[in-house]
C-alpha cells in the first residue's frame, strides 16, 4: 500500500471515527415541547441582603394560592398591561412582579394556530418564572416597611406599559418613607426599572435594592443536551460563568442566603440571569457600579434564584435614594444583544453559548447572519457561506490537488520503486522519499483540507442548534426549518404518496431517508470518483461504503447541515475536478463510474 492511499484511508477513518463518536455522544435533540406543562408549583421566598453589615431579612410573604389555569392566576391581583410590538403581557400590582410576557414574534410550533411563546408566568401556575425588585432593610427599618413580593402597590402614573410610556408605582410605609418604582421597556426586550425611596422621616433609615429573578423548578422544555448550555450565564467584570441546572443543588449551603447559592462580588460590570435554549432573563445592574451576584437553589421550595443585591443606601430625612437597573426578558436575538453589548452591557454578546469553538462560531454565524439579510433566505445564505469557506480554504485546497495530481503522475515510477524493491520495506521507503523531494511532492497534503472541515463542521452545527436565527427557518418546499431534520420520507416516495413519513427523531426516520441525505451520499460518492478504484480490496470497501454510511449517519441532522455538506461536496468536486485538469490530469469521472459497476458486475459473477 503506497503512502498516499495510506493518508486517504487515515483521513477517512479519522472523519469517520468523529462524526460516529458525535452523533453517539450528541444524538439529535428531541423536538420542542409546550412551555407550559410542568404541574402546579408553590409559591416563591425572597430573601436578600445588601451588603456584610446588612443581615439577610427574610420578606414579609403569603402562600399564593395553587391556580388551575394561568388565566386565573392572572386574576388573583390587579395588573397593569404591557403591550409592545414584540412582546405582551401585564405587570402584577402585588409585589409589583414582572410576571406575564408573551413573546409575539415566536410561536411554539411552526403551525400558524400555534400558541406564541410565553416566557414568563405569575406564582400559582405550572412553570412559575418571574422577575421581581425590592429593598433590603437596614438601620432603622424593620421588614415591614420594606416593599416585598407581596406589597400592593398603587399606580402613580401611566395606565399601560410601552415603547415610550412608562408606568410609575408608589407605595408608603406609613413610617416615613415613599418607595416608588418606574418601569420603562424599549423596542425589544429591555426594561428599565428605577427604583427610588423618600426619607420624610426624622430619622435616617439605611436601604439594600436588589432583584430577582425566580423559577419554580426546573423548565419544562429543558433539552438536557450537552452541545447545549441551559441554567445560570453570569458575567462578572469580564469572567462568564456558565452553571447548568443540574450543578445549582450541588451549591454549598450558604446560612446568610438561607439556601444553596453561589455568592460573587461584582466590582465594576456585570449581570446574571437564566439561559435556556433560545430565551433568555437578566439581571442587568447599572454599568460601573458595584453588587453582589447570587445564584441561588432554595431545596425546601424547589426554586430557582438569580439576585443581584446593591450596596447599601443610605437615607437622610428629606432625601431621597434612586437607583437604575435593566431587565432583559425575551430571545437570545444576535442583533438585539449586540446593540445591547454596544450600549454598556458589557460581554453580553457572550450570553449565546458559542461553545470551545467560539473563535469559529462567532465569526461563522455573524457572516451567515449578514448573508441572510442581503439573500433573504436562510438555505441560500448556507450555500452562500460555504463558497466564502470553500474561497478562504482554496489556497490550501489547490496546494492539496495539485499534490494529489502530481501523485497520480507519479504513479508510474511508484509502481516501478515497488517492483525494484520487492520485500525490502526500508529500501521501498527510502526511495519514495527521495521521489517525492525530488518531485516536491507531499504526500500528505491531501488530508489537510479533508481535516480543516471537521472543525468547521462541528461549528456549524452548533450555530445551526443553539442560535434563534435558526428557529423555524425555512428554505423551500418541505424545508420550512433548517433547525430539524429532513421532513421528506423514501417512505412516501418524498410526499408523492397520500400518507405521512416517519417522525423525524424516530429510528424509522434514520432508515428511510429524505431527499437532503441522499443527496448527500451521492454527492459524496461523485466525489470519490474522480480517481480510480484503489486496488486494494480493503481500500475499495471503505471507500464504497463511506458515502452510504454517511449518507444515514448526516440523515437526522439538522437540514441545514446537510445543505452546507452537499454544498461543500459539490464545490470540492468542481475545484478538484479543474485544478487536477490545470495539471495535466484529467478525472475519468464517467470512466470509474462504468469501471466501479463493472468491477461490480464481475464480482457478482464470480460468485
Amino acid at each position: 500500500m503506497d503512502d498516499q492511499n495510506k493518508n486517504l484511508i487515515l483521513a477517512t477513518a479519522l472523519s469517520f471515527l468523529v462524526i460516529l463518536v458525535w452523533f453517539i455522544l450528541f444524538p439529535p435533540p428531541e423536538p420542542d415541547t409546550q412551555l407550559d406543562s410542568l404541574p402546579p408549583a408553590q409559591s416563591t421566598q425572597i430573601e436578600s441582603d445588601g451588603t456584610a453589615t446588612v443581615p439577610a431579612t427574610p420578606a414579609d410573604r403569603q402562600v399564593a394560592p395553587e391556580t388551575d389555569t394561568r388565566e386565573d392566576a392572572l386574576v388573583d391581583a390587579p395588573r397593569i398591561p404591557v403591550m409592545t410590538d414584540r412582546v405582551s403581557g401585564s405587570i402584577s400590582l402585588l409585589g409589583g412582579r414582572i410576571d406575564d410576557l408573551s413573546l409575539n414574534d415566536y410561536r411554539v410550533t411552526q403551525d400558524p394556530d400555534a400558541e406564541i411563546v410565553k416566557m414568563l408566568s405569575p406564582v400559582g401556575t405550572p412553570d412559575a418564572y418571574y422577575a421581581l425588585y425590592g429593598w433590603a432593610p437596614g438601620g432603622g427599618l424593620d421588614p415591614a416597611s420594606v416593599p416585598g413580593p407581596n406589597t400592593l402597590w398603587s399606580v402613580a402614573q401611566g395606565d399601560a406599559l410601552g415603547v415610550d410610556s412608562p408606568v410609575t408605582l408608589s407605595w408608603d410605609n406609613g413610617a416615613g418613607q415613599t418607595f416608588t418604582r418606574t418601569i420603562e421597556i424599549d423596542e425589544d426586550y429591555l426594561f428599565t426599572i428605577t427604583q427610588s425611596v423618600a426619607n420624610t422621616g426624622d430619622a435616617p433609615v439605611t436601604v439594600a435594592p436588589y432583584g430577582v429573578l425566580a423559577r419554580h423548578g426546573e423548565p419544562s422544555d429543558l433539552r438536557n443536551f450537552f452541545i447545549l448550555h441551559e441554567g445560570v450565564v453570569a458575567m462578572a467584570d469580564g469572567e462568564l460563568t456558565e452553571t447548568d441546572w443540574s450543578d445549582m443543588p450541588d451549591f454549598e449551603f450558604s446560612e446568610r442566603e438561607r439556601a444553596r447559592a453561589e455568592v460573587t462580588q461584582v466590582t465594576q460590570n456585570g449581570w446574571i440571569g437564566f439561559t435556556d435554549h433560545f430565551w433568555m432573563s437578566t439581571l442587568i445592574p447599572a454599568p460601573g457600579s458595584a453588587f453582589k451576584s447570587v445564584a441561588k437553589y432554595d431545596e425546601r421550595r424547589d426554586i430557582y434564584q438569580a439576585e443581584t443585591v446593591m450596596p447599601t443606601q443610605t437615607v437622610a430625612p428629606g432625601t431621597s435614594v434612586t437607583v437604575t437597573s435593566q431587565l432583559f426578558a425575551g430571545a437570545k436575538e444576535w442583533e438585539a444583544i449586540r446593540n445591547y453589548q454596544s450600549a454598556g452591557v458589557e460581554g453580553f454578546i457572550d450570553s449565546i453559548d458559542w461553545g470551545w469553538f467560539f473563535f469559529l462560531t462567532k465569526p461563522i454565524f455573524w457572516l451567515l447572519h449578514e448573508l441572510n439579510l442581503l439573500i433573504g433566505n436562510m438555505g441560500w445564505a448556507i450555500i452562500g457561506l460555504t463558497l466564502i469557506i470553500k474561497a478562504i480554504l482554496f489556497p490550501l485546497a489547490y496546494k492539496s490537488y495539485v499534490s494529489m495530481a502530481k501523485m497520480k503522475e507519479l504513479q508510474p515510477q511508484m509502481e516501478k520503486l515497488k517492483e525494484e524493491a520487492g520485500d525490502d520495506r526500508q529500501k521501498m521507503q527510502q526511495g519514495m522519499m527521495e521521489l517525492y523531494k525530488r518531485e516536491k511532492v507531499n504526500p500528505a497534503a491531501g488530508c489537510l483540507p479533508i481535516l480543516l472541515q471537521i472543525p468547521i463542521f462541528f461549528s456549524l452545527y452548533k450555530v445551526i442548534f443553539v442560535t434563534i436565527e435558526l428557529r423555524h427557518a425555512p428554505f423551500f418546499g418541505p424545508f420550512q426549518d433548517l433547525s430539524a431534520p429532513d421532513p421528506t420520507s423514501i417512505m412516501n416516495l418524498f410526499g408523492l404518496l397520500p400518507f405521512e413519513g416517519p417522525e423525524p427523531t424516530s429510528i424509522l426516520a434514520l432508515i428511510f431517508i429524505g431527499i437532503l441525505p441522499l443527496l448527500l451520499g451521492i454527492s459524496m460518492w461523485l466525489q470519490q470518483k474522480l480517481n480510480p478504484a484503489p486496488t486494494d480490496p480493503t481500500q475499495q470497501m471503505i471507500f464504497a461504503w463511506m458515502p452510504w454510511v454517511f449518507m444515514f449517519m448526516l440523515g437526522s441532522f439538522a437540514s441545514g447541515l446537510v445543505v452546507y455538506w452537499i454544498a461543500n461536496n459539490t464545490i470540492t468536486f468542481a475545484q478538484q475536478y479543474l485544478i487536477m485538469r490545470s495539471q495535466g490530469y484529467t478525472p475519468d469521472v464517467f470512466g470509474n463510474i462504468k469501471g466501479s459497476f463493472k468491477r461490480k458486475a464481475g464480482e457478482d459473477a464470480e460468485k
